[in-house]
């Protein structure tokens, strides 16, 4: 996490637990973090929709309006792809599987949430997608240069095709053309042209081998 200011959402509709919150979210690391508190699943979606300076999200599993699954998915669906941490009251192992699949990035039992270890879980979660975004973006550079390649390998089977099957004819042409008694004019025309098509006949197979070789 690259900004000296981490912007966190906390969803929960306990004011005690957004306090407490508040109290461990301190400086850190050198860290600072701006705690926006929201009480039900409902709001946070739709300031997370206005607001596009949320890092990252505390989600509470359960709350009145919908679980913290619910919650997940819902952004998802929205494209919305802030990171979440779900916080429950009790472990549940089924629970965490399940957040897991459908993209949350950490589970924390509240009671063993403390000073050190909220913040360390925050910058350690940002980190890890900071760290997948970039080898997506690693990968999605491959493929495109990959492609690109191939694109070009194809443009250039098609070129060497164009170009070959016109500079057959020519120089037919100009072979037969060369067996007549010409006058000096003309019999030097039809020798540079049939040096020319040996020429280009030559570039044509140099690139063929350059694209071959890549």
């Amino acid at each position: 996490m690259e900004h000296a200011t981490v912007n966190v959402l906390l969803v929960d509709d306990e004011i005690t637990y957004a306090k407490l919150a508040q109290q461990h979210l301190t400086k850190f690391m050198g860290k600072r973090f701006n705690i926006l508190w929201r009480q039900a699943g409902d709001s946070a979606l739709k300031e997370l929709q206005k607001n596009k300076s949320i890092d990252i999200i505390l989600m509470e599993s359960s709350l009145p309006d919908m679980d913290g699954l619910e919650f997940a998915r819902a952004l998802r669906e929205k494209n919305i792809e802030t990171p979440i941490i779900l916080l429950t009251t009790k472990k549940d192992y089924r629970l965490a599987i399940a957040a897991i699949k459908i993209g949350v990035e950490e589970y924390l039992i509240k009671d063993e949430v403390s000073e050190t270890i909220l913040p360390r879980t925050i910058l350690n979660v940002l980190d890890k997608v900071s760290l997948k975004k970039q080898i997506a973006d690693a990968e999605r550079n491959r493929i495109f240069a990959e492609r690109r390649t191939e694109a070009i390998r194809e443009l250039i089977v098609a070129i060497c095709h164009e170009f070959n099957n016109p500079l057959t004819a020519i120089k037919l042409t100009t072979n037969a053309i060369a067996k007549h008694k010409l006058p000096d004019p003309q019999k030097e025309l039809v020798t540079e042209i049939s040096q020319n098509i040996v020429t280009i006949e030559d570039k044509i197979r140099e690139l063929q081998k350059l694209q071959e070789n890549e």
